[in-house]
């Protein structure tokens, strides 16, 4: 629960927003000012003064992405977005309290499948293979959320399967716990106006649309007529003044084109204002290991991505090639977790093994799982935090995990054995070490990133004595 401190924060983070609609220019550096005195442990101070920085300049790319939520996105839908980043905010100190107490990770975000039923079926999907009969019900999707709350985690992530067959659902889940943000990755076909109204009015899910280029690559993965679908959604959300995204998935066959930079300027001009950014996994019966991007490619989207965020007006997060600013792997409830349709609470949306489900454990009693404690012990996976991933970096360490934790596949189709999952990965992990390591050895992050582990494990032996010494 919220301390009477906590609310004392967010009531004064929330009449600091004021300010905000009133001259948004002048008044967004004075409120990261204040949020830079809020976070007393300085976790975001970096980031609130390149924040700062950026709006003094008008032609810089965060100052002209800022001002566009003033002149793009609807007031209200604004104003409800702002106020619930900052019930993030407090409740995140909630995170680092909560797993000190516990000794174990809490996630910052929770991903959920509300179920495995897709109306497309894409290729070297590991959902396509799933089928429909599974689901989370409403009452499950809805405890998750309550148990999260309480430990201080405030964003819902769904996926699937397609999430928007259980939109009504859905849209009652954001009803209920308005003080939640929500964002589903959906490949968008089933956005239409009645739905775009129902987002208007609750103010509080961003959907990210996946996307593989344009109409020929689109349809290649994901079927014939998925692109024009996929742009009459956009141009709805567009109509409506919605905030969206891109979800991207580069393979072998388009890394060259989802980097370009006409693709993010055709994304922009699109009305997307962030674009997540995967590699291609390959998971389950139907993975196709020839789509993994070479070693040259991944390093492309490495340099690409760092360009955009210098140039261009969209936010970018690349879950492989981020490590260095998070210290490597973010799963294993590090930063987040998923639970799929079936319940099980897995480490990751691309490790597909589990020694807990969320029918019989509550969400905490999962976070101290032995598969969940390994991630703890074991992360980061590699001093070279441009290798972060146990799968696709690090084969043998997440064979090792899943041993020693004693997990089971959770695939109910084609349960996969580890060393069989692991070995899909063996070559791409090794081309990627030699190629990764130019990188790393000549990042300025490096350097800081050694610092930040020696800190963190410093920090983990403190709150083990501490446990130690309790008991």
């Amino acid at each position: 629960m919220e301390s009477i401190k906590d609310r004392l924060e967010l009531f004064g983070l929330k009449k600091a927003l004021g300010y905000l609609e009133n001259d948004p220019k002048n008044n967004v550096p004075k409120v990261l000012r204040w949020l830079q005195e809020f976070d007393r442990d300085e976790n975001h101070n970096k980031s609130y003064k390149l924040l700062s920085e950026a709006m003094t300049d008008p032609d810089n790319n965060w100052n002209r992405l800022i001002s566009g939520f003033y002149t793009n996105i609807d007031e209200g839908y604004r104003k409800k977005a702002f106020e619930n980043m900052l019930i993030n905010f407090v409740g995140g100190k909630r995170l680092g309290q909560n797993s000190e107490k516990y000794d174990c990770n809490v996630p910052w975000a929770i991903l959920m499948d509300p179920t495995s039923a897709c109306n497309l079926r894409c290729t070297g999907c590991w959902a396509a293979e799933y089928g429909h009969g599974l689901s989370l019900s409403f009452e499950q999707m809805d405890d998750i959320i309550r148990q999260g709350k309480e430990l201080g985690c405030y964003m819902y992530i769904l996926s699937g399967g397609e999430p928007l067959l259980r939109k009504n659902d859905i849209v009652k889940l954001c009803e209920k716990h308005n003080d939640c943000t929500f964002l589903a990755f959906t490949n968008g076909t089933m956005i239409d106006e009645a739905f775009a109204d129902d987002i208007l009015r609750v103010k509080n899910f961003v959907p990210a649309i996946s996307i593989e280029g344009y109409e020929k690559d689109t349809d290649f993965r994901r079927g014939a007529g998925t692109y024009q679908a996929v742009l009459k959604a956009m141009n709805i959300l567009r109509e409506k003044k919605l905030p969206f995204g891109a979800s991207l998935c580069y393979t072998r066959k388009n890394a060259e084109l989802i980097g370009s930079d006409e693709y993010f300027d055709f994304l922009i001009s699109q009305g997307c204002i962030f674009a997540w950014i995967f590699t291609y996994i390959p998971i389950g019966a139907d993975a196709v290991p020839e789509l993994i991007a070479t070693a040259d490619q991944r390093a492309f989207m490495y340099r690409q991505i760092r360009k955009f965020r210098e140039t261009k007006p969209i936010f970018t997060m690349d879950f492989w090639n981020d490590g260095e600013y998070v210290n490597g792997c973010i799963a294993g409830g590090k930063s987040y977790l998923h639970i799929n349709a079936n319940g099980d609470v897995e480490p990751c949306a691309f490790i597909h093994y589990s020694d807990s489900n969320i029918k019989d454990k509550t969400l905490l009693e999962a976070l101290r799982s032995p598969l969940f404690m390994q991630y703890r012990r074991n992360q980061p996976f590699n001093h070279n935090q441009l290798r972060p991933c146990p799968l696709l970096d690090n084969p043998a360490r997440l064979a090792q995990m899943v041993k020693k934790s004693g997990a089971k596949s959770t695939d109910l189709v084609h349960p996969e054995d580890v060393d069989s999952l692991t070995a899909k990965c063996v070559d791409a992990a090794r081309n990627w070490a030699s190629v990764s390591k130019e990188i790393w050895d000549s990042s300025s992050a490096r350097e800081q990133c050694e610092k930040r582990e020696a800190k963190e494990c410093e920090e983990k032996l403190r709150i083990a004595e501490k446990v130690r010494q309790s008991v």
